[in-house]
C-alpha cells in the first residue's frame, strides 16, 4: 500500500506566486512562527485581510514555500466543499512540508501525515465510515453516563484545591483525555503514559519556537525527548498487534481491523490514526473549555442568561465555539489551475484555511466580537472545519462542552477567570496551556460546611 507520506508535496521555496497577486500582500503577522500564536489569534489583522486581501499572498521563510491565506467565510466554506481541486492529501493539513532529511524522530512526521485528516477521496470516505459508529449519536448517548461521572470528580478535586487553581491543568486537559482514552479502550495503566506523551509533544512546539524558556522550564526535556516518542511509537505497535489478535468493543480495534482498498493498514497509517484521535480530540476539546471560561468572565450578560436558563447551555456552547475557534487553520494543496475571489491559484500552490477569521466574519455574523448565544445562525460556525473533513469527533467535543458546563455552573455558578493564562506557541491550534481561575468569584473565599448538631432523641 502506497503512503501519504510517500507522495507528499515537499515545500520548494517558492518566494511569489505563479499568477501575479490580486490583493495587497501585509506582513503584519507571521502566521507560521509558532511564536506569534502566543497572544491568540490576530482578530485585527484578520479584519483587514477579509476588507483589503482576502486572498492573500504571504512570502515565506527561507527555505519553505508561501501561501495564499483565506479569510472571508464563504471563500474557506466553497474551498472546503471542492475537495478534488483542493487537496488534503497533496500538502497535509502542514503550513510547511520540510525535505525528508529534516524529518526528526524518524516514525514521528510519517505519522502526522498518514492519517484520517490527510486523506482525499475515496479514502478518506473509506476510512471514516471504518470509524464512525464511535462517534454517531448512539454511542455519544452510551459514554454520557461516564463523562458525566468523571466530570463530577475533577470538580470534587477542584474544589478540595481551591479556591485559586489552574483550569486547563486540572479541569480541561483532564476530561478529553479520559473520554479519549474510553472511546480507544487504553487501558488505566497505560493512560499516565499517554498524558506523558502528548506533554512531550507539546513541549516540541514550544521547544522549536523558544529553545532556552523551554530548556529553563523543563531543563530535561531534550535528554528525554527521543526516549518518550520511541516508547509512544513501541506502544502503537504492540496494542495494534494485540488489537489484530485480541480484537474488543473499542476504537483500537476497529483501527487496527481497518482496510483501505482490501488491505489491512500499515503500521504508518495505524499510528497516524490512532496518535490522531489522541491529540486531535484533546486538543479542541481542551481549548473549547478553557476558551468558554474567558468568554464567561468578558460577557456576565452571557452568563446570567445561562444560570437564570441552563437549557441556554447548547446555544453558549456553540457561540463559543466560533469565538475560541480552537483550531486555527487547515491547510489545502490545488491540484489544478483555480480560482478564489478573482484570484488564480496555481497547481500545488497551498491555500490555508484561517477559522478565526471566517468566524468573525461580519457578512455571516452581524456585530461578530460579541458574545451573542441568541443568534439566529449560532450554529453555522466552521469551528469544526465544513464539508467531507469536517471534524469526525465534533460530536464527542459538543457533548463534553455542554456536560461540562451544566455541572460546571450548578457547582460554581461565580467561576471567574483571574486574567491570567498561558497560551502556548502553536500555528495549529490555540493551545490555552494554563488559564487561573478562582472557583467562588473574584476574591472568593473556600465555601465553609456548617455542621448541623444532631437531633435530640425524644
Amino acid at each position: 500500500m502506497r503512503l501519504i507520506s510517500d507522495d507528499i508535496l515537499i515545500d520548494s521555496g517558492q518566494q511569489m506566486p505563479i499568477h501575479d497577486a490580486v490583493y495587497p500582500m501585509f506582513n503584519d503577522f507571521n502566521f507560521v512562527d509558532p511564536a506569534s500564536w502566543t497572544k491568540g489569534h490576530p482578530f485585527p489583522v484578520y479584519r483587514k485581510m477579509r476588507e483589503e486581501a482576502p486572498v492573500m499572498w504571504s512570502k515565506p521563510t527561507k527555505g519553505l514555500s508561501g501561501i495564499w491565506s483565506l479569510t472571508r467565510y464563504e471563500d474557506i466554506k466553497q474551498t472546503e466543499l471542492a475537495h478534488s481541486v483542493f487537496s488534503s492529501q497533496r500538502g497535509s493539513i502542514n503550513l510547511a512540508v520540510l525535505d525528508r532529511k529534516q524529518w526528526r524522530p524518524e516514525k514521528l512526521m510519517p505519522a502526522a501525515l498518514n492519517s484520517l485528516i490527510n486523506m482525499d477521496e475515496p479514502l478518506h470516505r473509506e476510512m471514516r465510515m471504518q470509524q464512525s459508529d464511535f462517534f454517531f449519536p448512539a454511542y455519544v448517548d452510551q459514554i454520557r453516563g461516564r463523562v458525566g461521572e468523571h466530570i463530577d470528580g475533577l470538580l470534587d478535586n477542584l474544589e478540595r484545591k481551591g479556591p485559586v487553581v489552574d483550569f486547563v491543568k486540572l479541569f480541561s486537559e483532564e476530561l478529553p483525555l479520559f473520554t479519549l482514552c474510553e472511546m480507544l479502550g487504553v487501558d488505566e495503566q497505560d493512560r499516565p503514559q499517554v498524558k506523558t506523551w502528548m506533554h512531550h509533544l507539546e513541549l516540541a512546539s514550544q521547544f522549536l519556537a523558544n529553545p532556552w524558556q523551554t530548556f529553563f522550564s523543563e531543563p530535561m526535556f531534550p535528554f528525554r525527548f527521543n526516549r518518550v516518542v520511541n516508547d509512544m511509537f513501541a506502544y502503537g505497535e504492540r496494542v495494534m498487534a494485540d488489537r489484530r489478535a485480541n480484537p474488543r468493543q473499542d476504537l483500537l480495534t476497529i483501527i487496527a481491523q481497518s482496510k483501505l482498498n482490501g488491505e489491512l493498514l500499515p503500521q504508518e497509517f495505524l499510528d497516524g490514526s490512532w496518535l490522531l484521535i489522541i491529540f486531535a480530540g484533546n486538543d479542541t476539546s481542551r481549548n473549547s473549555l478553557s476558551g468558554t471560561i474567558k468568554l464567561m468572565n468578558q460577557f456576565p450578560d452571557q452568563r446570567a442568561m445561562v444560570l437564570e436558563d441552563p437549557t441556554l447551555i447548547p446555544r453558549m456552547s456553540e457561540e463559543a465555539l466560533r469565538m475560541v475557534s480552537p483550531v486555527i487553520h487547515m491547510r489545502r494543496t490545488a491540484m489544478e489551475e483555480a480560482e478564489i475571489n478573482g484570484q488564480k491559484i496555481a497547481k500545488d500552490e497551498k491555500v490555508v484555511l484561517w477559522y478565526g477569521a471566517a468566524n468573525r466574519d461580519p457578512e455571516v455574523f452581524p456585530n461578530p466580537d460579541v458574545f451573542d448565544m441568541h443568534r439566529p445562525n449560532v450554529e453555522k460556525h466552521l469551528a469544526f472545519g465544513h464539508g467531507v473533513h469536517k471534524c469526525l469527533g465534533s460530536r464527542i467535543a459538543k457533548m463534553q462542552l455542554r456536560m461540562a458546563f451544566e455541572r460546571i455552573f450548578e457547582r460554581f455558578p461565580n467561576i471567574t477567570w483571574t486574567g491570567k493564562e498561558t497560551i502556548s506557541p502553536n500555528a495549529l491550534v490555540h493551545a490555552i496551556s494554563s488559564l487561573q481561575v478562582n472557583l467562588y468569584g473574584p476574591d472568593g473565599k473556600r465555601r465553609t460546611q456548617v455542621a448541623v448538631p444532631a437531633a435530640k432523641s425524644a
